[in-house]
């Protein structure tokens, strides 16, 4: 039987999930690298963590426990802070116990960020990058790690083989369902995703913080950047319109400086900060509303 802490937060690290994405979906320069030259992503104690994690998720992220998420989050009700108050407290959930790297959110963000400005994208885009992983902080209001992080997919229809771990869906009460478990559930064919509601994390609640700020190709970026059945494995392309179909280009453009940029040289935050406030007083108030 579960306890009360497994059950809430199965992970060790809650960027475990991050490191099991890269083993699922390794850079294509690191392919012919020699195995022993990677940390071990797939050792008995992480891959068990990460299933808990995936069978907590999957049992759980049902379309009516996405309503009432939206219910209680979408209120805006929790805090009211700058994004800088929001990166410090995104901060308390460093885990020192990680033997790879040793850095705090700001830290990890910064090196999304400056990966993309040094490609020189556009500062909408390296902004995107410095804030993505920010919707983290439902960690600290209570929420479950399973709640708040892992791949995306929709409810409300049937859920795809392609998703990680699919085989924990069939305890899923939707699963069952024959309002849900169709192709289309209560969807129709292309009828775009933002009709489609996602199973509850920190995509979706970043998005609907930032929605009114941010250009669209950035919204998208930070709706769906989780949801790798889709922008890597294209299984629900029947409810994507042709707007979606467009800007999953930037999703995509995304996903590798979201992976595979951490490093352990920290970057310098008192040198990086005053280009950071200059963009985030640029495309948002003062402060928000989480």
């Amino acid at each position: 039987m579960d306890t009360q802490e497994n059950y809430k937060n199965p992970l060790k690290d809650i960027d475990d999930w991050e490191e099991n994405l890269k083993e699922r979906y390794p850079a294509p320069d690191t392919l012919k690298k020699e195995k022993e030259a990677f940390r071990n992503y797939v050792d008995s104690e992480r891959a068990e963590t990460v299933r808990e994690f995936y069978r907590l998720n999957h049992i759980n992220q049902t379309y009516d426990f996405v309503c009432k998420k939206e219910e209680e989050f979408l209120k805006f009700n929790k805090k009211e802070m700058s994004l800088w108050g929001a990166i410090d407290f995104l901060n308390t959930l460093v885990d020192d116990s990680d033997p790879d790297i040793d850095l705090d959110q700001l830290q990890h963000l910064l090196q999304t960020s400056e990966a993309i400005r040094a490609d020189g994208h556009p500062d909408w885009f390296v902004l995107t990058g410095f804030l993505h992983d920010v919707g983290k902080v439902l960690c600290l209001f209570g929420e479950p790690q399973w709640a708040v992080v892992g791949d995306t997919f929709p409810v409300g229809c049937k859920f795809s083989d392609k998703i990680v771990h699919p085989e924990f869906f069939t305890d899923n009460p939707d699963n069952s369902n024959p309002k849900y478990n169709t192709k289309y559930g209560v969807y129709s064919p292309n009828c775009g995703l933002n009709h489609v509601k996602m199973s509850w994390g920190h995509d979706e609640y970043l998005y609907q913080i930032m929605k009114d700020y941010l250009p669209e190709p950035a919204l998208y970026i930070i709706r769906y950047h989780s949801f790798y059945a889709q922008h890597r494995e294209e299984a629900y392309s029947h409810l994507m319109n042709s707007k979606d179909i467009e800007m999953f280009e930037w999703v995509k453009k995304f996903n590798p400086y979201d992976l595979y940029t951490k490093a352990p040289v920290k970057p310098d935050v008192k040198a990086l900060k005053p280009y950071y406030e200059d963009l985030v007083n640029k495309y948002l108030p003062e402060t928000l509303k989480f």
